[in-house]
């Protein structure tokens, strides 16, 4: 991954946080530490921090210019098809200055401006700044992969790949009680909205086209615009057979894999033993010799560690595998270096075990695959399963519908299997005597309103009672209304 970040200034008060942009770059050192630049232009200045994938001599560095120097761009991501899009443009005669996907980027914007994204298949966070007519072009891809916060007030326009990058330019850090409420149920905040009411999450598959010349009447981080969405027509009637788009998946995934495989730095990936990643894994390792594979195991928590099924598939598609063993101690050693990575509240148990499996694997390869995503695509979480059961007319469903008073007296947790299915069977139940959006939305969340609302009225000491209450009924109004 690498970094990106930016200032635009909309009058002389503004101008204070294009000072600030190397302190913000500084700050995205950990995301890409092969290399630094800045651009630095009248009333716009751009920095990136490199991890050096493909191509990783200096002719590539960002900010990149074109032959012209008219435009400048500053990318963070893979532009997977770029090959294919270069060898087209040299046979019309373009010439190049590097073999990077970045170039080929910002060439097929110069042609086609916003309609480059129809050319790429990535995922990216990208800044493109025409020098003659002011014009700057900021983007994100399809599913919102990369990252990108934006800030915007009377003076100034700044956008950054880290919640912490923006802070250096001295914006207020005022807290969304909204977002907040929001996360003691979620665990996280969804997009838009961050912790900070003044700070948004680019949306995905959006993009920003605006002259930074337009001063400080322009509201521009409200006038994003949708290149791409999913068409959502869930009674449509394939015409094709269950086997013709069988095959038709197992091809679309072993495109999706090769193209990922292209680096010019080590390449591995991770591999759990779960479907996902073992089908990521199965496919990398035909097309790399003596492939990396790397497993996280629990010395001190049997009962969560799956790594015998990782060995499994290892060894039955013969990668190089490692496995990092961890005791609990391991785990707490780990814990605050990995906070210091997470830009707002973000409570997934996971992140601490990816984060240290992420550390280890950094000193064999510099890219890895994941299979991250891939639940939420083939429903393959209980939730969803949860979901289509629940809209089934079943005698179980009437059961459980009613005996919710039982199960509210059995023991409840994730630390065996009876308990742990005691524990879904009450949440079902629970779900069951609930309307569809709450139901799911619950199955979703952590705790209820009711939890969440506790936490606010009596365990955070800044709130007063009546002040939590305003916020929570608030969240429950947007919430509503999505």
């Amino acid at each position: 991954m690498c970094g990106i970040t930016g200032a635009i200034a909309k009058n002389e008060k503004g101008k204070s946080a294009i000072e600030k942009i190397k302190s913000a770059n500084d700050c995205l050192a950990k995301r890409g530490p092969d290399g630094e630049g800045i651009f630095r232009e009248n009333n716009i200045a751009l920095g990136h921090r490199r991890l050096s994938i493909i191509d990783t001599s200096n002719n590539a560095a960002q900010p990149m210019y074109d032959a012209s120097g008219r435009y400048v761009i500053v990318f963070n991501g893979e532009f997977f098809n770029y090959a294919g899009h270069r060898k087209t443009l040299v046979a019309q005669g373009m010439k190049f200055n590097n073999h990077s996907d970045t170039e080929v980027l910002l060439q097929l914007y110069i042609l086609h401006g916003a309609k480059c994204l129809d050319y790429v298949n990535g995922f990216f966070a990208l800044a493109i700044y025409d020098t003659a007519k002011g014009n700057i072009f900021i983007a994100r891809d399809r599913f919102g992969v990369k990252p990108l916060w934006i800030y915007e007030d009377d003076n100034c326009f700044l956008f950054a790949s880290e919640l912490k990058a923006l802070q250096q330019f001295g914006i207020e850090k005022k807290i969304d009680h909204t977002s907040l409420y929001q996360y003691l149920q979620l665990n996280y905040i969804p997009a838009p909205n961050s912790i900070f009411s003044d700070v948004k999450k680019m949306d995905k598959a959006s993009y920003l086209n605006f002259n930074v010349n337009e001063g400080e009447k322009s509201q521009w981080k409200n006038n994003q615009i949708k290149y791409y969405q999913i068409e959502s027509n869930v009674n449509a009637k394939s015409e094709y057979s269950y086997d013709e788009k069988k095959n038709e998946l197992k091809q679309l995934l072993e495109e999706a894999v090769q193209r990922r495989l292209v680096a010019d730095v080590p390449l591995g990936a991770f591999l759990s033993g779960g479907i996902d990643s073992s089908i990521i894994c199965s496919i990398a390792s035909k097309y790399v010799d003596n492939f990396h594979t790397f497993s996280i195991g629990y010395k001190d928590e049997k009962y969560f560690d799956e790594t015998a099924y990782a060995n499994i598939v290892a060894k039955k598609i013969k990668t190089n595998h490692t496995v990092f063993s961890l005791s609990n101690d391991d785990l707490f050693h780990h814990l605050f270096d990995m906070l210091d990575y997470i830009d707002e509240p973000f409570a997934d148990s996971s992140a601490l075990a990816v984060y240290i499996l992420s550390k280890e694997t950094r000193k064999q390869v510099t890219v890895a695959l994941s299979g991250d995503g891939a639940d939420e695509m083939f429903a393959g979480y209980n939730k969803h399963e949860a979901e289509w059961r629940a809209r089934q007319s079943s005698f179980t469903n009437v059961v459980l519908k009613n005996a919710s008073p039982l199960l509210n007296l059995l023991p409840k947790s994730r630390n065996n299997v009876l308990t742990n299915k005691i524990r879904q069977a009450h949440r079902y139940a629970h779900g069951l005597n609930v309307n569809a959006g709450n139901r799911y939305y619950r199955w979703a969340s952590y705790c209820d309103e009711a939890d969440a609302d506790e936490m606010l009225m009596q365990k955070c000491q800044v709130l007063n009672t009546a002040f939590a209450k305003k916020y929570s009924a608030s969240f429950r109004k947007k919430r509503i209304a999505q």
